[in-house]
């Protein structure tokens, strides 16, 4: 999967849809709508066939620590970044599967390391670690898996702690 920066939003999240669709991946969500680019949920049923695929050295159990994972498909367009954000309620792991991006992550709220991903580099995310991912010339595709650290209270989307956000949010 590889896009230039001149390919339309809507074209990129058609085609990615189709390539899960070919992998009999399902889609529990699609978000469009981020400034930056978006994800696709996919059903926690098919979390194994996720690892399978995308994290194949790692199993379900070492990737679990409170039960669900919640796997998605991040799509980062070109020149844009996510906020330089935490969680607390999470640890992460991505896998750069198209295109090409780069991770920013600290232990405290200063950006400091950048690292630039090759297709198949792998990125694990501590709980509390700052981290933002960073589109570079064209469309960047992850696959991602959220590890909940509280079986009682699992992360979502409002588990976000924005420490800095281009887009004022």
């Amino acid at each position: 999967m590889k896009f230039t920066e001149h390919t339309s939003k809507e074209l990129v999240f058609a085609e990615i849809e189709k390539y899960l669709n070919s992998l009999n991946i399902s889609i529990d969500k699609t978000d469009t709508t981020r400034p930056w680019g978006g994800f696709f949920v996919i059903e926690e049923s098919e979390a194994e066939k996720f690892i399978q695929l995308y994290f194949s050295h790692l199993t379900k159990e070492e990737l679990s620590i409170s039960g669900k994972l919640s796997p998605k498909i991040l799509v980062v367009a070109p020149h844009k970044k996510l906020s330089w954000q935490y969680h607390h309620r999470r640890a992460e792991i991505w896998k750069l599967i198209g295109g090409k991006a780069a991770v920013a992550t600290s232990d405290d709220d200063t950006e400091k390391e950048t690292t630039y991903l090759q297709i198949g580099d792998i990125i694990q995310l501590k709980q509390g670690e700052r981290h933002r991912l960073i589109g570079l010339g064209e469309w960047g595709i992850v696959a991602e898996i959220w590890r909940h650290t509280d079986a009682l209270n699992p992360s979502d989307e409002d588990d976000i702690v924005r420490v800095q956000d281009d887009f004022g949010r």
